[in-house]
């Protein structure tokens, strides 16, 4: 299973967010679209970084009276870890878990295709497994199309 099998279900709509948005425009953003992280862009569109909730949950604990005026381009992961649409399930998974990331942009020729996440990547993987388990099942037992 590729990441395009994933981006295919679930649609390539990216949420961003500019770096000089503030953290308090980040959280509005995630919290109205129910997502956990943004993309961020700078002045020519062009991706700089990923903010996500654990980001602004860890300065906003160091610097809770800043809310405000702290910018998202002063928090954001700016070394981007990204994936290509050709990439196996799998082998996401596996930068997610040896990174400790649970949000990977997909690129291909140097524009955005989607944003995958780990809750994207597991609920592939189980449907994967359970249409795998169900195709075996029939074979097994000769259940299915042309079985006994």
């Amino acid at each position: 299973m590729k990441v395009t099998d994933i981006l295919a279900k679930k649609g390539n709509q990216v949420w961003s967010i500019r770096e000089n948005n503030t953290i308090h425009d980040a959280l509005g953003m995630l919290v109205d679209k129910k997502i956990g992280a943004l993309v961020v862009l700078d002045q020519k569109n062009e991706i700089s970084g990923i903010v996500s909730e654990r980001d602004i949950i860890r300065e906003c604990f160091k610097n809770s009276k800043n809310i405000q005026t702290i910018l998202v381009g002063e928090i954001m992961t700016r070394k981007l870890i990204v994936g290509s649409p050709e990439d196996e399930v799998d082998y996401i998974m596996g930068i997610m878990t040896k990174n400790h990331i649970r949000h990977v942009p997909i690129v291909e020729k140097g524009k955005l295709q989607g944003l995958v996440s780990i809750g994207d990547v597991v609920k592939a993987l189980l449907q994967y497994k359970e249409y795998e388990n169900h195709y075996l099942k029939d074979y097994m037992f000769g259940t299915g199309p042309g079985g006994r």
